[in-house]
């Protein structure tokens, strides 16, 4: 079994040479580490990290805890984190805890010892409970809190601003009667995209209705269920907002299944702009959101943080949204245009 000596000979450099590259010392140049990490490569040596960590305290290694782990989003963001922290030298742990703040703190007890820091979205006031807890022992950077927590840097997206243009694009085609299909209850992502839905009708003269609001989950079954419960109102809506692109789809799956038509006899527009929405029949409208940019800015402010000790550094950002506009909200190609939407109405909520 090869050893760091057997490294360090075969690169030609020293052993304490070999040991700075694995510790990510950036006095390293990279061309030194390139043949560091090819012969470790070709001899097959395998760093103990845990010695490692013990000697410098770093692990170099993120944790990264999501609520789900399912669907086009999360893969995206987790996409994002993973591709800048191997940017860095940094390697990622990740894991779901499906909002319980129990599965947060196995999750993270877990990780201890094995990470620097841990990104973490926390969409409900739940799961930020037990931020606290872990922050007295990790830096900790979040995604979508639904408040700001002492310490920990985050990273938000515009849910407030994207939802009311859905609602004043769809005015602007001539709706008057514009459903909903809500995300899940708590979830601030969910709560911004029905609070931008009602000022949205509130702005055009439109009267909210309670009945044209049906519960969601973020999953496509339920979307598939608000359906039959949609097509009950009388008058029947003539577009439906789906607060995410899961629940649009499974939406008119539902429509198309019983026998109607998107867009002629029921105009749908989603959230999140997953890779599915494009492809779809007709392409879905939606609201594009960086889940990639979103990943690596949570990391760009944990590397921050790193860099900050005295946690001097705490950054509260919001990513803009962007309103793309295809074929399933009836819109004439002359008005499908891509709006940008401003992050500022949500910094202020």
């Amino acid at each position: 079994m090869a050893t760091i000596r057997d490294v360090a000979k075969t690169a030609g450099v020293s052993i304490a040479t070999v040991s700075r590259v694995f510790n990510g010392n950036t006095a390293v140049s990279e061309d030194t580490a390139t043949q560091v990490w090819t012969a470790a490569s070709a001899l097959d040596y395998w760093p103990n990290g845990a010695a490692r960590s013990l000697t410098t305290s770093r692990s170099n290694t993120l944790g990264v805890l999501l609520p789900d782990l399912y669907g086009d989003f999360f893969s995206e963001v987790i996409r994002g984190i993973d591709q800048l922290a191997k940017r860095e030298k940094y390697q990622t742990l990740v894991s779901g805890s499906h909002a319980s703040v129990e599965d947060v703190l196995t999750a993270t007890r877990a990780m201890r010892g094995r990470i620097d820091g841990l990104v973490m979205m926390a969409p409900d006031s739940i799961t930020v409970e037990s931020v606290t807890k872990i922050r007295r022992r990790l830096p900790v950077v979040l995604i979508s809190p639904p408040f700001a927590v002492d310490g920990c840097s985050s990273v938000s997206i515009a849910s407030f601003s994207g939802a009311r243009a859905v609602v004043a694009h769809l005015v602007g085609l001539g709706h008057r009667e514009i459903a909903m299909v809500a995300g899940p209850a708590g979830n601030v992502d969910a709560e911004e995209r029905l609070r931008g839905y009602y000022r949205g009708l509130a702005e055009a003269g439109i009267l909210p209705r309670a009945e044209l609001v049906v519960q969601g989950d973020f999953r496509e079954s339920s979307g598939y269920a608000a359906a039959a419960a949609l097509l009950d109102r009388r008058p029947r809506p003539t577009a439906v907002f789906a607060a995410n692109d899961c629940m649009a789809i499974g939406l008119m799956s539902a429509l198309g299944n019983a026998g109607l038509s998107v867009p002629h006899d029921m105009a749908v527009v989603g959230f999140d702009n997953i890779t599915m929405a494009q492809y779809m029949r007709p392409p879905l409208t939606t609201v594009h959101v960086d889940a990639y940019a979103l990943g690596q800015k949570a990391v760009r402010l944990m590397l921050d943080t790193l860099s900050d000790p005295e946690g001097e550094k705490v950054t509260v950002q919001t990513i803009d949204v962007v309103l793309k506009v295809r074929s399933s909200c009836g819109a004439k190609p002359a008005v499908a245009t891509n709006t940008t939407l401003g992050a500022e109405a949500d910094q202020q909520r």
